[in-house]
């Protein structure tokens, strides 16, 4: 039903109720992305109705895909339990060294797409 506001006819839009999610580091990382440079699929996402259920999703994917690549990256180069217990420092250094170039993977591959 349009609403009539002096000689003007407004929409009268409603979104659908949906449960809202939560969605986490990656999903906020990626709604920014999308308000900012992808206002156009924002706005789809948001008439839709299937904006956090979008999100919810990148989220998981990120949190999974991440818990793949940091073990594997981790085998690969060496850096292994007993190093922990041998040189702390380097094992942290090496480990954070790994966590950040894996979430530059997901954030190229799954969140700025």
């Amino acid at each position: 039903m349009k609403t009539a506001f002096r000689d003007y006819y407004f929409p009268d839009l409603e979104l659908p109720d949906i449960p809202l999610q939560a969605i986490g580091h990656y999903g906020r990382i990626r709604l920014n992305y999308l308000q900012e440079h992808r206002p156009g699929l924002y706005t789809r996402l948001i008439l839709s109705g299937k904006l956090y259920e979008h999100l919810a999703e990148i989220d998981q994917t990120s949190r999974r895909r991440m818990e793949q690549i940091i073990p594997g990256l981790a085998q690969t180069e060496g850096v292994e339990e007993m190093l922990k217990t041998t040189d702390q420092m380097s094992w942290v250094g090496q480990m954070d060294n790994i966590r950040q170039r894996s979430e530059e993977v997901i954030l190229n591959e799954l969140i700025y797409t």
